[in-house]
């Protein structure tokens, strides 16, 4: 049986269940056919990464052990064409920064209606 291209899959990267829960709902709303899967640790999401392969992954920064931005640094190392957006309530410049010299965006924490929607466009209309 062939595969279907056209279902995405999305990595949500978070240690707080209510965050992800909130990304996943916001998502689903919009996006009933997307494939979610879930992690609480930077190390979690480099493996789910390397088996599942996602097209899009939603990131925390402040994890228990390696950070965020460091699981996402060497994710999309690895796969450059994975879109991935930063969710954090620490929206410093040096973050904002680091997140863009790999290629991704910022995005502020609390998950609300808007985050998800600058979520959803960085996904599906950007280069």
């Amino acid at each position: 049986m062939p595969v279907d291209s056209s279902i995405k899959k999305l990595l949500i990267v978070d240690d707080s269940k209510v965050s992800r829960m909130l990304i996943r709902t916001h998502i689903l709303v919009q996006r009933p056919d997307w494939v979610i899967f879930e992690a609480v640790c930077g190390e979690d999401a480099i493996e789910l990464a390397d088996n599942e392969r996602p097209d899009y992954c939603t990131m925390d920064i402040n994890m228990p052990g390696i950070s965020g931005t460091d699981a996402a640094e060497r994710i999309l190392s690895k796969y450059p064409l994975m879109k991935m957006v930063i969710f954090s309530a620490n929206i410093q410049e040096t973050h904002k920064n680091r997140a863009r010299s790999f290629g991704s965006i910022l995005v502020a924490k609390p998950v609300t209606e808007k985050s998800i929607a600058l979520t959803l466009d960085y996904f599906t209309n950007s280069k």
